[in-house]
């Protein structure tokens, strides 16, 4: 056992021999450390408050000097100072209070006063414990800045770093913006299976598992979409559903393979109404998290005030490559690129922009953009753009260098709703493993006619990377996945 462990367990057996439970079940009403702090607030130095105030908090410093002490107590709102003194607490209270160490949590009693220093202080009157570290906090609050520990152990990364704290307050305060504004125009919350018969929605690869008693396999979903076009279809003309989707996908800065999104479908409206509404919502939530449509994200002020920049998808590419591809098949592309020094997969035409504008657009899109019109062999489940031949009415949003949203003037027309689900079982035939499969329940329910509508998916984690100035989606998500611990 480690000798600092050691040591905090000794601790714990005298706490208890003196008949001190160091786990109580409960603690004294209390106010937060930070509403403390207002209220007296106007105390002069050396002034006192006149009235016993209990608080409550981790102890994070103690300075013994002689028969008195100075202790700091943090709760979640703030921190303060607390002077304890053996004329105050009497000699054993006193010299119990000092055995303890940095993460305990105490609650200490006592009349505020503020010091000639002109700190807010508690002059301890009393004081108990309510739970007993056994490990010491890391690095003496230096900070916690092993990569690996920080994620692997949150509560640990939070105690540490301050800034971790405030990047997932407003990550929550942008959540609750997003709700507020959505709730506000009309829409319903709602909630669909994370367990499907089948994978679909996304072109992903899914994660399996298997349902004992049914004896069935089922896939964590990759998409909540085909439920909440049901329900569009049952008469919700405007849902939404901010949840998880999982993906056996890679792992970078900017992928995580459960991750959180908020997606909407409202009857009625087709892929421009989506951008107003993306434009609307995501400056709304700016303006709730951040005070304003300014956001500080990796040496540049992004600007999210409407209207975004529009550019289309297939001549965005043609401009940053120089290779010409309305009218030219897969195989005069490549050739093209290969005289480029360009090499290229050997993808269907739809992949092959794709890639192109991955590689070479994408990451120079800093200030929103909207990238429109997508090809339909990549776009199983959105309107044929008319007088647009193997085109779709698709967007999607970019935002950093990163796509943030994915919307589409929704397909209803179940005839070709069934044939792109057929050719999406071609390619899973032909070894596709992210390609869609037919899902006969969701074409039932689209053969009894579907509103014309609008859909879009907003990744909130990369939204909140960009509200946070994170440099990693896995600075935004309390636990992301990990690979296990060797021997584990």
């Amino acid at each position: 056992m480690e000798p600092l462990v050691q040591a905090r367990l000794e601790k714990l057996s005298r706490l208890r021999e003196q008949g001190i439970e160091p786990y109580p079940p409960r603690s004294l009403r209390h106010a937060p450390i930070d509403k403390v702090i207002s209220r007296f607030s106007h105390l002069a130095n050396e002034e006192y408050g006149k009235e016993q105030v209990p608080i409550v908090g981790r102890l994070i410093a103690l300075r013994r000097m002689g028969r008195a002490a100075f202790l700091d107590l943090r709760d979640g709102s703030g921190k303060i100072q607390v002077h304890a003194t053996v004329d105050g607490l009497g000699e054993k209270r006193y010299h119990t209070l000092c055995e303890s160490d940095i993460g305990d949590f105490l609650v200490v009693e006592g009349e505020v006063f503020r010091t000639k220093r002109g700190e807010l202080t508690v002059a301890a009157a009393d004081w108990g414990i309510l739970s007993k570290s056994l490990r010491p906090l890391p690095e003496k609050w230096h900070g916690l800045k092993d990569v690996e520990l920080r994620y692997r152990h949150r509560s640990l990364d939070l105690i540490s770093n301050e800034g971790v704290r405030s990047t997932f307050v407003r990550r929550s305060q942008m959540i609750s913006a997003m709700r507020r504004f959505l709730d506000g125009q009309g829409f319903m919350e709602v909630e669909t299976p994370m367990m499907q018969q089948l994978a679909g929605g996304a072109t992903a690869r899914p994660f399996l598992t298997h349902h004992n008693t049914l004896d069935i396999d089922l896939y964590l979903r990759v998409a909540p979409e085909l439920y909440l076009k049901q329900l569009v279809i049952g008469g919700l003309e405007r849902v939404y559903e901010l949840g998880k989707n999982f993906r056996n996908e890679g792992i970078s800065t900017t992928h995580n393979p459960e991750f959180t999104t908020l997606e909407i479908y409202q009857a009625y409206t087709d892929y421009e109404g989506m951008i107003s509404l993306a434009e609307e919502l995501l400056a709304e939530s700016a303006r709730a998290t951040l005070g304003g449509l300014i956001l500080p994200y990796r040496g540049d002020n992004i600007d999210l005030s409407p209207p975004w920049r529009r550019i289309e998808l297939v001549s965005s590419v043609e401009e940053a490559t120089g290779i010409s591809l309305s009218t030219a098949t897969a195989e005069e592309i490549a050739t093209q690129a290969k005289e480029k020094g360009i090499d290229l997969p050997a993808f269907e035409w739809g992949k092959l922009v794709e890639h192109l504008f991955e590689r070479f657009v994408e990451p120079g899109l800093i200030q929103p953009t909207v990238v429109l019109d997508y090809p339909i062999e990549i776009s199983p489940l959105a309107k044929r753009k008319p007088e647009a031949e193997g085109l779709v009415e698709r967007f999607e949003l970019f935002i950093g260098g990163m796509e943030i949203a994915n919307a589409f003037t929704e397909l209803n027309d179940p005839l070709d709703q069934r044939t792109r689900f057929e050719e999406q079982e071609r390619l899973q035939a032909a070894g596709d493993d992210e390609a869609q499969r037919l899902d006969e329940d969701f074409l039932f329910a689209l053969e009894h006619g579907m509103p014309p509508a609008g859909g879009i998916g907003i990744g909130i984690d990369r939204m909140a990377m960009l509200l946070t100035d994170s440099r990693s989606i896995r600075d935004v998500i309390l636990f992301p996945t990990l690979r296990g611990k060797r021997g584990t």
